[in-house]
């Protein structure tokens, strides 16, 4: 199982005082990107205020223009209403896809709940189709729950 030594250090990222709450969320990121294979671009959109928006924030990857996304629009806009977790296996397959490379192939987005309310979420997108288990699933909501109590 590559994800359960990955959640000590997941847990030490969040539990460090000594870095701004963006740095930590890069520093998963990176820890991320570096030790899956199958994830390829990884990370967060925030609820931009009041406004029924997503802003990027820390991610590595490939860079995209996609910084504000319409809460309903692509698969990040509609974890935003669903508040729930969305695989996709195949982004082809989804009418309402929002296209950041054509190398992507799937995409898992994972919403951060803090106390109740849905603020953010995780977006992975992977250059493999059908890449993403349960397995990535649990885990991601780990990190999602982990984050949470920084924000």
């Amino acid at each position: 199982m590559m994800f359960e030594p990955l959640k000590p250090k997941i847990e030490a990222i969040v539990s460090n005082p000594n870095h701004a709450v963006n740095e930590r969320l890069l520093a998963i990121c990176k820890l991320l990107e570096a030790n899956i294979p199958h994830y390829n671009w990884v990370g967060f959109y925030f609820r931009n205020g009041k406004k029924e928006e997503l802003v990027l924030g820390p991610y590595v990857g490939a860079p995209t223009d996609h910084t504000i996304i319409p809460f309903g629009k692509g698969i990040c806009g509609q974890v935003a209403v669903s508040n729930k977790n969305f695989v996709v296996p195949d982004v082809t397959a989804q009418d309402n896809y929002i296209a950041c490379s054509i190398t992507v192939k799937a995409e898992i987005v994972i919403p951060i709940f803090v106390n109740g309310e849905n603020i953010g979420q995780i977006d992975i997108d992977s250059n493999t189709y059908d890449p993403f288990t349960e397995a990535d699933e649990r885990f991601l909501e780990f990190v999602c729950a982990k984050i949470a109590s920084i924000l």
